[in-house]
């Protein structure tokens, strides 16, 4: 059972929590991304691998691969391959158990329940028991990580989860179209008003004081009003390293979902 394959889309921090999960419970991994992913949470998110050809998160380590024995090889030696494939097309090579759409699209990107034994689809725009056969809620709260079996999990509102009071001020917008250059990395501690990047001569500045536990990858070209930084106000520089309390739990869902469909519970509370 734990030896089965789990196809993950999606490398970004949330994607990796529930990866990390995943890998510690014995199964076999397999992240998709794409050419150039535009997460912020870099350090905690397997998919930087795809620009440094491996990445490691809390003990846990991807490699960047690009064809099916180079998948293979990754999982023989303990390691999660990541490999470029926007459509999924892995899928005609690998026989996956289970496949998880992670990319927090918050639209569904073509997946649905033909593509794997288990389909789950993490946040909203995924239609349970339609598109998927389970969905896990994402919004912080009381249902955070809950699973539905029938309909769809909360609408994005939008509005980025409170820490000490701040939610919009936490996050870093491109302020225009361009190639993004970055003054500062992760973990560095910043100052309110303090120009944390520059979008085509356009200065990105720190609305809060905090440490930067998020930031774009440099020169990548961004849009307007891109989230591409993220200030954590309670200044701890651990947190920029480790998997953050959203991540867990719905990493722990994820696995949740996996194992309670594998017994073929169609109802809740089976």
């Amino acid at each position: 059972m734990f030896d089965d394959i789990v196809v993950l889309r999606g490398g970004g921090d949330i994607a990796t929590g529930i990866a990390h999960k995943l890998f510690r419970s014995g199964f076999k991994i397999l992240i998709l991304e794409i050419e150039k992913p535009t997460m912020v949470r870099r350090t905690v998110s397997f998919g930087d691998a795809i620009f440094n050809g491996q990445a490691k998160v809390e003990g846990a380590k991807a490699i960047r691969v690009y064809n099916i024995e180079e998948i293979f090889k990754a999982w023989s030696e303990r390691c999660i391959p990541i490999i470029v494939d926007k459509k999924c097309e892995i899928l005609n090579e690998i026989e996956a158990k289970v496949l998880i759409d992670a990319t927090l699209a918050k639209r569904n990107l073509g997946v649905h329940k033909g593509m794997a034994p288990i389909t789950i689809g993490v946040g909203p725009g995924f239609n349970a028991g339609v598109d998927v056969d389970a969905v896990v809620e994402t919004s912080r709260g009381h249902y955070l990580g809950k699973l539905i079996f029938q309909g769809y999990a909360k609408p994005d509102t939008g509005v980025p989860g409170e820490i000490l009071g701040y939610g919009r001020e936490r996050v870093l917008k491109s302020p225009c179209d361009g190639i993004i250059e970055n003054l500062l990395e992760i973990g560095d501690t910043v100052k309110k008003d303090q120009v944390v990047a520059y979008v085509n001569k356009e200065a990105v500045k720190a609305s809060i004081d905090g440490v930067l536990r998020g930031l774009i990858k440099n020169k990548l070209q961004v849009k307007k009003g891109l989230k591409i930084g993220d200030i954590d106000p309670r200044g701890e520089k651990e947190y920029c390293f480790t998997i953050s309390d959203k991540a867990r739990a719905i990493g722990g869902a994820a696995l949740e979902a996996i194992l309670y469909l594998r017994m073929g519970c169609d109802e809740i509370g089976i």
